[in-house]
């Protein structure tokens, strides 16, 4: 199926399953939608696109996703530094078009050239909502400190990745992925820029390693390792929610 068609139909699973459990999980279109949700005790989904291609370089199609509820990321590639590559006049007035619209941009899979695009012709918070530190483990996927302190100048929040070839160095790929490794870099993190701008990106549904921390229900696991590792309660709580929730507060 091309990229468009295929989300068109996604779209649709997506609605016919939340339909299925409407006393459990609720989708939603804004900040309000959230907060009402957890006062009545429901699951909140947010429909998120990835890559560029499911708008066929047609801002209008962008504009129907974003009725139904849609955030959006891109493609870059993992393993190689890109600097010179960055949006193409499209890319720049999609990353406009969705700051107006109300869509959170996310940078996780942008080179670096692009992350600096969107820095550069946006003027709201941006996410990259499953990326970790590259000074922590270098590979290209992960943010240099400068995107780091960039991002934070912006106000915006990066989600740990739970990736054990982006938390930590190794000359192979699925490496066993541990709960101190994800400490470490939200430590570094929050030395380099402060608390306030680290969040959760676990990527459950786009690895497939060897994880210590295999699924949501084992969440208290980092909780105490953070805790055992100098972090408060109020800090722990902005890591797990606190943090992206005021950029949905500030964009949605």
């Amino acid at each position: 199926l091309d990229p468009l068609t295929k989300a068109q139909r996604l779209i649709d699973l997506y609605y016919t399953e939340l339909e299925k459990s409407p006393e459990l999980i609720k989708p939603v279109y804004s900040y309000e939608d959230i907060l009402n949700n957890q006062k009545n005790g429901l699951m909140s989904a947010m429909l998120t696109l990835e890559e560029g291609a499911v708008v066929n370089n047609d801002l209008a199609i962008l504009r129907n996703y974003y009725r139904l509820g849609v955030s959006t990321k891109e493609f870059k590639d993992l393993y190689h530094l890109n600097t010179e590559d960055g949006l193409t006049d499209f890319g720049i007035a999609y990353v406009k078009e969705m700051e107006r619209l109300g869509i959170i941009i996310d940078v996780s899979h942008l080179s670096d050239a692009g992350f600096y695009d969107v820095l550069k012709y946006t003027t709201k918070p941006f996410v990259a909502s499953h990326s970790n530190a590259r000074s922590v483990c270098g590979v290209a996927r992960n943010m240099s400190d400068d995107m780091i302190k960039q991002l934070a100048k912006r106000n915006g929040v990066m989600g740990i990745n739970f990736c054990g070839d982006f938390l930590k160095p190794s000359s192979h790929g699925g490496m066993r992925s541990c709960i101190e490794d994800m400490v470490k870099h939200i430590l570094y993190i929050k030395e380099l820029v402060g608390i306030d701008y680290v969040g959760l990106g676990s990527d459950f549904d786009g690895i497939d390693q060897n994880l210590e921390l295999a699924d949501a229900s084992m969440m208290p696991q980092l909780a105490a390792a953070l805790q055992e590792a100098g972090f408060s309660e109020n800090e722990i709580e902005k890591v797990f929610y606190k943090n992206v929730l005021r950029v949905y507060s500030q964009i949605l």
